[in-house]
């Protein structure tokens, strides 16, 4: 995943791009770069490896006079292809250097593409795969039917190229126009008065305009200051767009006084959850965002898949407890990077849900795409308006999350939580397996859980405590039960993406089978109990559990509902959250953990916002 800009306007172009990279800098941090034509035949490029701080810090030393202009385009990278390197960072030129470009995604042929180009002596100064898109459009204007031709000359080589990519292109010739192209990575643009904008995402140019455009599935856009253009590969104009207004503004992708931007995302969680519900019940029933399939569609299933990756696939391991117990459809949750491999047995009858944040992740959308093939029904929960997987799923539930910068995921991870168990109550509501007053009952049941989860959050400070002592310990296990289980792996997660620790959850169930062999004296072993009410013989059981641990050393660090008395003496360390519905735990129990990850982090000195290797949305398979 990189974050990709471009810029034509009455501004200086470098001023945009750089400060539009800053705000997309969460995309893709291994390098960033820039190029600006100043009108008059030049094109001034500038990249450097590591964080925008080096590049901007290069250009300071090289003078930013030199990158006078009101064209430009800009790239902060997450390699795939190559080291992230100077050599490796966008953007890349042809040899003439009046042409260059940036790219986010992977181009899969491009390697007998990079052959072609070097059995006719082209002089490749890069690893990656992105440099052989500008060469070719080099060729393609210097020589042929497109000779001269810029616009023809990118469309004539992006209809060569396999894979997914965004591709950004500009020539020094041709000053005052930008051409953009997407296939399965995300494009959008930004409409201003007198300037036009192409970003990775809308954070791009929000601080300029709210007017957008989504670009569909290969298709091309063309700006320049006075408007756009949008062709497919071919340059037929005829295809669909769709103008959107955005409806956050600058300030919520700002930290609001925080050290990180995941310490604000925790605290905007209550909001988070209130807005996926809001406008979601409506004349006593659940009501989905883009609702293309009827009722009678959601009465003729008889299977449930759900496919999502990461922290999303955690997130439908618990709509798996609440689809099957509302509904009493089978339910299987699966790791999108495996589904179609496996050749999973679906048909008309059978319902795919696909949980992405972006709605661009790669693996996701392949699993749509053969969910589709088989002719199943997708049904997508995504937190990205107009995205390419909502865009080919035949129902959407948007999660209102708003822009979510930390790439480890918390209040996307709880909005995505809430969006699954309206799925599970809207086919609950369509296959007639709860009454409509139980429908309303569980969603005013939901509507309480912003109220809790703020709760939460207000005693959250002896965890931050805790995360401190425990901080230097060199492995951490987390135990679960029922809907317990994907919290604690959740919580295991979250803790390896940010502080690099060995952290891993489990079944406790699954305990007495080999797991306690990593039990040793001193061990901070993190339990989700299950409320004592709900699920009373889960409580037990779990009781039981600790007491093993304990037995072996282990230091227990109890998430207990209030007033649970019976856990308090096994407990060294006792979290306790408010009192809930024991389908809907999983919206409590997950905040401390999330706030303990983050703490850890802070204490061992990692960058809580940007943790070591990972993209805030990966796609590339």
């Amino acid at each position: 995943m990189c974050g990709i800009v471009g810029y034509v306007g009455h501004r200086p172009a470098l001023d945009v791009v750089v400060e539009a990279l800053r705000r997309m800098e969460y995309r893709g941090y291994d390098s960033a770069g820039v190029a600006v034509l100043d009108g008059r035949g030049g094109l001034a490029v500038e990249r450097k490896a590591g964080r925008l701080a080096n590049l901007e810090a290069e250009l300071d030393d090289a003078g930013r006079d030199h990158f006078a202009g009101s064209t430009g385009i800009g790239h902060t990278r997450w390699a795939t292809h190559g080291r992230p390197t100077d050599r490796n960072a966008h953007p890349h030129r042809d040899a003439t250097g009046k042409i260059a470009v940036v790219h986010n995604g992977i181009i899969e042929n491009f390697a007998p593409l990079r052959h072609e180009l070097e059995a006719e002596h082209v002089d490749l100064r890069s690893d990656t795969d992105s440099e052989v898109a500008v060469h070719l459009v080099a060729r393609a204007y210097a020589d042929g039917p497109t000779a001269g031709d810029f616009v023809g000359s990118a469309l004539a080589v992006l209809r060569r190229l396999e894979g997914a990519f965004t591709l950004v292109f500009t020539h020094a010739d041709h000053p005052g126009t930008i051409v953009a192209a997407r296939r399965s990575t995300p494009l959008v643009v930004g409409v201003g008065e007198g300037e036009m904008f192409v970003g990775s995402d809308v954070a791009a140019f929000i601080e300029h305009t709210r007017e957008a455009v989504e670009l569909g599935q290969d298709q091309v856009v063309v700006i320049t200051a006075d408007g756009y253009t949008v062709t497919n590969f071919d340059g037929n104009d005829d295809v669909p767009t769709r103008p959107f207004t955005i409806d956050w503004d600058l300030e919520a992708a700002e930290k609001g006084g925080h050290d990180y931007f995941m310490l604000k995302e925790i605290e905007e969680q209550p909001q988070a959850v209130a807005d996926t519900l809001l406008g979601h019940f409506a004349n006593g029933r659940i009501v989905l965002d883009e609702q293309r399939l009827s009722d009678q569609e959601l009465r003729d299933v008889d299977k449930v898949f759900v496919v999502a990756c990461g922290t999303a696939y955690h997130s439908g391991l618990v709509a798996k407890y609440a689809i099957e117990h509302w509904t009493r459809l089978p339910v299987e949750v699966e790791l999108a990077s495996e589904f179609r491999y496996r050749d999973p047995v679906l048909d008309r009858s059978t319902l795919v849900v696909a949980i992405s944040q972006s709605g661009e992740t790669a693996d996701t959308l392949e699993a749509v795409r053969h969910a589709k093939d088989q002719k199943a029904r997708v049904l997508a929960v995504c937190n990205t308006n107009g995205a390419q997987i909502p865009r080919e799923a035949d129902a959407v539930l948007y999660t209102r999350a708003g822009p979510e910068i930390g790439v480890a995921s918390t209040k996307c991870f709880l909005a995505q939580v809430t969006a699954n168990y309206l799925v599970g109550l809207a086919l609950a509501q369509a296959r007639g397996t709860k009454y409509p007053d139980e429908v309303a009952r569980e969603y005013l049941e939901l509507e309480a859980m912003p109220q809790l989860v703020a709760r939460v959050l207000e005693t959250v400070e002896p965890v931050r405590a805790l995360a401190r002592e425990l901080a230097a310990s060199p492995a951490v296990l987390f135990l679960g039960r029922h809907v317990g289980y994907p919290v604690a792996l959740e919580g295991a997660l979250k803790l390896k993406e940010l502080a690099y620790m060995h952290a891993e959850g489990f079944a406790a169930g699954e305990l007495k089978h080999g797991p306690i062999a990593l039990i040793e004296d001193g061990l901070p072993v993190i339990v989700v109990m299950p409320s004592p009410k709900g699920r009373a013989v889960l409580h037990s059981k779990m009781l039981s559990n600790i007491r093993e641990i304990q037995a072996r050393g282990a230091r227990t660090v109890v998430i207990a509902e209030e007033g649970d008395e019976a856990v308090r003496p096994f407990a060294n360390h006792l979290i306790e959250i408010p009192a809930s519905p024991t389908l809907l735990q999983p919206l409590l129990a997950t905040v401390p953990l999330q706030v303990f990850a983050a703490e850890v982090a802070q204490t061992r000195g990692y960058d809580v916002d940007k943790p070591r290797n990972l993209a805030k949305s990966v796609t590339v398979e």
